[in-house]
């Protein structure tokens, strides 16, 4: 009976000495990825200055992907020029005063493909600083968040004619399209700045993401539009993404709905 105790006892002392902390790869401290994949060297010279603000109502989902495009666009812009907020409703308590002033001004513009949205194109950049509102998650959290958040229906909104083909190729997109929540940025930033300069230089980051990801065993991926229509999608089709195809297929049948592409981040 003695020797059980003691080997029990030793057993005890054992389990109570601390474990060693794991070993942390150095972090870069403008990106916060690890040192060996930081994008930073691809920012642009000088932190681009927009007249307005790009404000992203960001999904929680969104924080835990290890390749999201957002920070890309925090550290690419001048400070104060690109604002999150986290929730899945819009505003809520959590979010301070400042955000309720946003979503009720005038100048504020939502990116949203609903019927009563038009060409960004149209919109005249005199009007005064902006702040253009972009819903940060996959389609079907945005079109969650959009829904919860009444805030947002009565708001100026806006859509992107034309998307072009998303640069994001380590990412399975929904359909052909469909762009990340930088690459959307850039585009409404290009139309509404009339300048090519947030197109050529806030586009440098993803391409460093994507080809160190290539070089390290990640490989392209087609849409999943693309997949299904050459039978080489793996997995059955559901009621959601059958619906995400028809409205892609009626966008291709009338040009002249220019309904924006979600942008799947």
């Amino acid at each position: 009976m003695a020797d059980v105790m003691l080997e029990l006892s030793a057993w005890e002392d054992l389990a109570n000495i601390p474990a060693d902390p794991p070993r942390m790869r150095p972090l870069c401290s403008k990106c916060c990825r690890p040192v060996q994949v930081c994008w930073c060297a691809a920012l642009p010279p000088e932190p681009l200055n927009p007249a307005g603000r790009i404000v992203l109502l960001q999904h929680p989902a969104e924080e835990k992907r290890s390749l999201r495009t957002a920070p890309m666009l925090s550290v690419g812009l001048a400070p104060g020029k690109c604002l999150i907020y986290k929730g899945k409703r819009f505003p809520n308590t959590r979010h301070d005063a400042e955000l309720e002033a946003i979503l009720a001004d005038k100048r504020s513009l939502l990116l949203y493909p609903s019927a009563s949205s038009v060409p960004i194109e149209q919109i005249d950049p005199a009007g005064g600083p902006y702040n253009l509102i972009l819903l940060d998650g996959t389609w079907p959290q945005a079109k969650a968040i959009y829904h919860c958040s009444t805030a947002l229906h009565a708001m100026r909104q806006v859509k992107l004619v034309s998307s072009g083909t998303s640069s994001y190729i380590i990412r399975t997109q929904p359909t052909e399209g469909c762009l990340s929540t930088l690459e959307t940025a850039i585009q409404a930033l290009s139309a509404l700045e009339r300048d090519d300069r947030y197109r050529e230089q806030l586009l440098q980051p993803l391409h460093v993401l994507c080809q160190y990801q290539l070089a390290n065993g990640a490989v392209t991926h087609q849409s999943k539009e693309f997949l299904i229509r050459h039978n080489q999608y793996p997995k059955l089709i559901g009621r959601r993404l059958n619906r995400l195809l028809k409205h892609a297929d009626n966008f291709k049948d009338d040009p002249s709905d220019g309904t924006e592409r979600k942008h799947s981040t």
